[in-house]
């Protein structure tokens, strides 16, 4: 389960998370990011853990049939709530993705948006992942990384992070390989499909995996 300290510590950027996660890592690989997102065809019943303010939801609604976009922090959801009101094919709850309340082989796909470089047990939260997803559904992990950055890179978007957000919550990921990533998602028993590196003005990694 996500430490308490790590939901209070999001929870108070909510109204102005978007402007500052824009200013920390740039709107290009934001925009990289939802054009990924954006690609992924006939996704079903979705879920995405970790959707924040609804950032990157927005990319995933158009190609579902149903989405429950969640979120352990309500003023996140609240603000994910409203921007998210002309979807009506989406439905923000909060959840805990390392335990939520849904039934084995509920979803078709899942997406980990932002997520597994900032909590403290991503091997759990995959692994529920892999619970409540169908046999050959689709996850999708995607999260910012500082692996393949230059010196001067990580330099300044740290001290833009420290400026905007502060010390970061205990247990982060911040500089994870492909390889590593994707072994970590194989360990929860996915077959990883493809794992890249998305990269403009700062780094993701996106994963693509089934069940």
């Amino acid at each position: 389960m996500k430490k308490p300290e790590e939901k209070q510590y999001w929870s108070r950027f909510a109204e102005s998370y978007d402007q500052d996660g824009e200013h920390v890592v740039g709107k290009r690989i934001i925009r990289l990011i939802e054009e990924a997102l954006l690609s992924e065809r006939s996704l079903g019943n979705a879920l995405e853990c970790g959707c924040g303010t609804g950032t990157f939801t927005k990319a995933i609604a158009p190609n579902a049939h149903h989405l429950i976009a969640s979120d352990l922090s309500k003023e996140m959801l609240d603000v994910a709530r409203a921007r998210l009101r002309g979807f009506e094919n989406v439905a923000v709850q909060e959840a805990d993705c390392n335990n939520t309340a849904f039934a084995d082989r509920s979803f078709d796909s899942v997406f980990l948006t932002n997520l597994i470089h900032v909590i403290d047990s991503p091997l759990q939260c995959l692994r529920e992942s892999h619970r409540i997803l169908r046999d050959n559904g689709i996850v999708i992990v995607v999260d910012f990384t500082g692996y393949h950055l230059s010196f001067t890179k990580k330099m300044k978007l740290g001290l833009r992070y420290l400026k905007v957000w502060g010390l970061p919550p205990r247990g982060g990921r911040n500089k994870m390989s492909p390889e590593e990533l994707a072994s970590l998602v194989e360990k929860a028993g996915f077959h990883v499909q493809r794992v890249h590196l998305l990269t403009d003005g700062a780094n993701a990694l996106y994963l693509r995996g089934t069940k």
